[in-house]
């Protein structure tokens, strides 16, 4: 049975670009594509796949121009899908935000840019097909220098209360607290654990931090910069 492929990714001319690659070969079918975030779990829904090839930078609707948190959805996708296979191709190199899509489990990551790899997509999706595993060889080469202490380890609800407070600069303790359907002390409790991991004592010096890091990807936030209140917190 040919191998299921689904493509996540918001440039019809990138998606021409693995289709190019990958249907000459008969033992792979591509059955979904998806453009936006919301559109990401329906058609997972729709049909079995094997291995998806996904971006972590796409919008979350056509409507709703705010990052898709592609992060926390791999959690979601693999508790849902336990076999499912997943290669990041990303123009991203930021190799915190590798790490933690390899902790998340991730089959792979490929650069846009690494020609070699792209050039190779379909040996690529049949060696992570068969439970194998595939990373560009400079983010190979650097995720094994890098130590692993180095990146701060975020649960899934710290970096999903800061990914709102990413997209809503002025959202209180309480907004937080009613979106999530938590307690307000509860929101407290794992933002400062989130700050003590970050080594910051901010809200504004966690945003900065976890976008540097490439923890939560392309959301708009107001800089930290020194000058500003270095004890502000969430407002009450």
């Amino acid at each position: 049975m040919p191998v299921q492929i689904a493509i996540f990714e918001d440039h019809q001319g990138i998606i021409d670009g693995y289709l190019y690659r990958l249907n000459p070969n008969p033992e792979m079918k591509i059955v979904g594509t998806a453009l936006f975030g919301a559109d990401l779990e329906p058609m997972l829904a729709r049909q079995t796949v094997d291995v998806l090839l996904l971006d972590v930078n796409l919008p979350t609707s056509a409507d709703n121009r705010a990052p898709f948190q592609t992060l926390q959805a791999i959690s979601r996708l693999f508790k849902k899908y336990p076999n499912l296979r997943i290669l990041v191709i990303s123009m991203s190199t930021q190799i915190a935000l590798i790490q933690a899509l390899a902790d998340a489990g991730v089959s792979g990551y490929i650069y846009k840019d690494d020609q070699t790899s792209i050039q190779m997509l379909s040996m690529v999706v049949e060696i992570i097909a068969k439970g194998g595993m595939y990373f560009s060889p400079e983010a190979n080469r650097q995720l094994h220098q890098k130590a692993p202490a180095e990146t701060p380890s975020l649960t899934p609800r710290q970096l999903e209360i800061l990914s709102l407070c990413m997209m809503s600069p002025d959202i209180t303790t309480a907004e937080v607290a009613a979106r999530l359907q938590i307690a307000n002390s509860t929101v407290r409790n794992l933002l400062t654990k989130a700050y003590l991991k970050l080594g910051v004592r901010s809200r504004a010096a966690a945003l900065a931090r976890v976008q540097q890091l490439g923890l939560i990807a392309g959301a708009q936030f107001n800089e930290y910069r020194p000058g500003l209140d270095p004890t502000s917190t969430l407002k009450n």
